[in-house]
């Protein structure tokens, strides 16, 4: 899973939240954000390229977007890399919507061992040259997390075999 922000810090809010599940079907959203949700950080704009109209005309409301995540990742483990930023923020759609997830989210570290996580950057940014998926949105940003945690995974199992 990755989100989007308006910003960092206080007063910062989801804009975009997308995931890929496990079979590789990826959904992705822009947040509408609500009436007091007023930061915004034009450096961040520039990086994630997205406005605050867009979020107005294309966003869907915090209610929508939960009831999708609920039922598309209900029961699951779900990961990210940025867990303390994304966890705040998936806190305030689910506060905003009055609702609780159905789905656990966990640092994507967790998953790691040491030397997967001493090589993960360098195998992301390996992984983000060859996809060609555009950065700093939500479900791009997830595929190629999920890509980089598979890609970790095979090069495990390649020295594994080479070791046998």
């Amino acid at each position: 899973m990755d989100i989007e922000a308006s910003g960092f810090g206080l007063g910062s809010y989801p804009i975009e939240v997308g995931f890929v599940q496990p079979n590789g079907q990826t959904w992705c959203s822009l947040v509408k954000p609500q009436t007091d949700w007023q930061h915004w950080d034009p450096n961040a704009a520039t990086v994630h390229n997205i406005t605050r109209e867009q979020l107005q005309q294309n966003g869907r409301s915090p209610a929508e977007i939960v009831d999708v995540l609920n039922e598309r990742l209900r029961g699951m483990t779900v990961y990210t890399d940025a867990w303390a930023h994304d966890y705040t923020w998936l806190n305030r759609l689910y506060e905003a919507a009055d609702r609780s997830p159905t789905f656990k989210l966990e640092s994507l570290r967790a998953l790691l061992s040491d030397s997967e996580a001493a090589a993960w950057h360098e195998v992301k940014r390996g992984v983000a040259i060859k996809s060609g998926l555009a950065r700093h949105r939500a479900s791009a940003d997830a595929r190629i997390l999920q890509q980089t945690w598979m890609a970790l995974r095979d090069t495990g199992s390649d020295q594994e075999r080479a070791a046998a």
